[in-house]
């Protein structure tokens, strides 16, 4: 029996910059190895366009995603839980890996400050690869 892929929650307020920016890098540098969640405790209306911009610059497309509402059933199905500044309104279960990652908010910033932002959540989810698939990296 093989074992389950591991699953990320990434949680922001408005599910529209940095938890979407991580979201797009796991799904990405996992290859599909990683189930990628992410919500937001109040959604935007949609995913900040400065931060689809600076994705863009490294080839990775997130002009489709739209901001979700943050579950219950979203933080039970996922093995780690990270949040960027949503503070306590992300429920706690009980046997989960719970992060937060302090991360400027690009929330109305152009595309020149989302960019240190992006490259900053881009070498977590190189770190944090490392550590769920470990020799994948």
């Amino acid at each position: 029996m093989s074992n389950p892929k591991p699953s990320v929650l990434f949680v922001c307020v408005h599910n529209a910059g940095r938890s979407q920016m991580a979201a797009a890098f796991l799904g990405n540098l996992s290859a599909g190895q990683i189930e990628v969640r992410s919500a937001g405790s109040a959604p935007a209306d949609s995913v900040n366009p400065a931060a689809v911009a600076a994705m863009a610059e490294v080839g990775i497309d997130m002009s489709a995603e739209v901001p979700k509402i943050l579950t219950t059933a979203a933080v039970q199905e996922s093995d780690v839980v990270i949040t960027m500044g949503c503070g306590d309104t992300c429920p706690i279960f009980p046997g989960k890996r719970y992060e937060d990652w302090e991360l400027a908010d690009p929330a109305g910033q152009g595309v020149e400050a989302v960019r240190p932002i992006r490259d900053e959540i881009r070498a977590r989810i190189e770190t944090l690869i490392s550590e769920l698939l470990p020799g994948a990296a």
